[in-house]
């Protein structure tokens, strides 16, 4: 069977289309709770798709926190590249990742390997969920990769997905388009659960990243997706939009969906507001 490859979102009958016909895939599983770090590698082992590899956040997906950068730091690029590289992933594979959390960990490692500038990567749409919905096959216990070399890199981060740091912002603050997708709340600073301080960078506006979705948890059409990210970039260039939530995970939802709606091109913080909060000397908004 030939194939187009995928590099934003695949449904789930196409997968299964595609499992039936032996195309190589690469599944990954990266679901996570925030509240509970062990919960989604038992969910995997309970039920996964078949052959899926399971990717921890806080263990691949995450450098270590120190306090001041954040509660999931990027790892250095060449030990994700290694982690890819141990997940049977080289250059010319087809990738698909998804989660059971409405795809929000699914899009940070979709994300993270277009930062090391692959391609050919696609969240399954609807997550587990919708694999279920198509009488996808399941199977539990743990899966074992085939692993490849370190997946190779160059010495910049991929331009697929541009970062900036927390000092770069602060230089921009007023000169881009700033967009939070944390939940209203916690963007209002009416709330603060997790993080130093409430409130949000000053400047940004908020799109919760569930905004992305229709009431099934698919991401919604691409037309309508950029119809409403449109709308909250007022005229801003692709080049200076960046995305931030609370440790760098949602935001890659709404790249995803920006994507999705043929908006590449955006950049990430990926310290977000736990690493902006946690520097006092950082300027905070709230309402």
């Amino acid at each position: 069977m030939s194939y187009s490859p995928h590099t934003a979102l695949i449904a789930a009958d196409a997968l299964q289309s595609w499992l039936r016909a032996g195309v190589p895939v690469v599944i990954v599983d990266a679901g996570f709770d925030l509240a509970d770090a062990t919960s989604g590698e038992r969910a995997h082992l309970a039920a996964h798709l078949p052959n899926a590899a399971y990717a921890h956040l806080e263990r691949d997906l995450s450098a270590k926190p120190t306090g001041r950068n954040g509660r999931h730091p990027l790892p250095p690029r060449v030990d994700f590249a290694a982690t890819a590289g141990r997940l049977g992933i080289t250059p010319d594979t087809q990738v698909v990742v998804y989660d059971r959390q409405q795809s929000m960990f699914a899009a940070r490692l979709w994300w993270m390997l277009r930062w090391l500038g692959h391609a050919p990567v696609a969240v399954l749409d609807g997550g587990f969920a919708a694999w279920l919905a198509v009488g996808g096959a399941v199977e539990s216990g743990p899966v074992l990769p085939h692993p490849q070399s370190d997946y190779p890199i160059g010495s910049e981060p991929s331009p697929m997905a541009p970062t900036i740091d927390a000092d770069g912002l602060q230089a921009q603050l007023g000169h881009v388009a700033l967009i939070d997708a944390r939940a209203p709340e916690r963007f209002r600073g009416e709330v603060e659960p997790l993080d130093a301080r409430a409130g949000h960078i000053p400047g940004a506006c908020n799109r919760f990243f569930k905004d992305n979705l229709t009431a099934d948890g698919h991401f919604k059409p691409a037309g309508v997706l950029r119809a409403e990210f449109t709308a909250v970039l007022h005229a801003n260039s692709l080049d200076r939009v960046v995305h931030q939530c609370g440790s760098g995970v949602t935001a890659c939802h709404n790249l995803l969906a920006m994507s999705v709606a043929g908006l590449d091109g955006a950049a990430l913080y990926p310290g977000s507001w736990s690493e902006w909060s946690a520097d006092p000397t950082r300027p905070i908004a709230r309402g």
